[in-house]
């Protein structure tokens, strides 16, 4: 399903709580908010960390999801897995999104510091892992704010042809 600007985008929520019903995520439907609120369709899918996450990144790659970002999952817990099923699914990372991500963080906890957090592409899917709590997500959309359209059109393109 596309939304009005053929954008769609995958929300992979990763964590062991919310996915076994201990609680609601919260952080899933902010995500979906903040994109629709821009024209993309969205689907969110809330996933224990690990595994679950690399095979949910995989099938929104394969569906050829212009974004999938991943909440939950970042942090130096031994739980937290996010990071390395990121790494194993992209072809190349975007360091400055994630280090952005976290500097804008840090205006509010130095413990946003603690994210492991990564931003890459995936064939022509921009995957971008936000940290778990609300705070982090909304300063991490912020960022994602300020690059993501043009980021996409790079990404497909834009005033470039692709090569591969």
């Amino acid at each position: 399903m596309t939304g009005p600007a053929g954008r769609t985008a995958q929300v992979v929520v990763a964590s062991n709580r919310a996915a076994s019903g201990v609680y609601d995520d919260t952080t899933g439907p902010l995500i979906r908010d903040w994109l629709e609120a821009r024209g993309w369709s969205v689907e969110v899918e809330v996933v224990p960390d690990g595994e679950p996450v690399g095979e949910a990144l995989r099938r929104a790659v394969a569906e050829r999801a212009q974004l999938a970002v991943t909440t939950g999952g970042t942090g130096v817990s031994p739980t937290d897995r996010t990071p390395e099923q990121t790494r194993s699914v992209i072809d190349f990372e975007i360091p400055g999104v994630a280090e952005e991500i976290r500097r804008a963080g840090t205006a509010h906890t130095p413990l946003a510091l603690l994210s492991r957090g990564l931003a890459g592409v995936a064939g022509s899917t921009l995957v971008v892992n936000l940290p778990g709590s609300s705070g982090g997500v909304r300063d991490g959309l912020v960022v994602l704010g300020s690059v993501l359209d043009h980021l996409v059109d790079q990404i497909h393109g834009g005033d470039h042809a692709r090569t591969d």
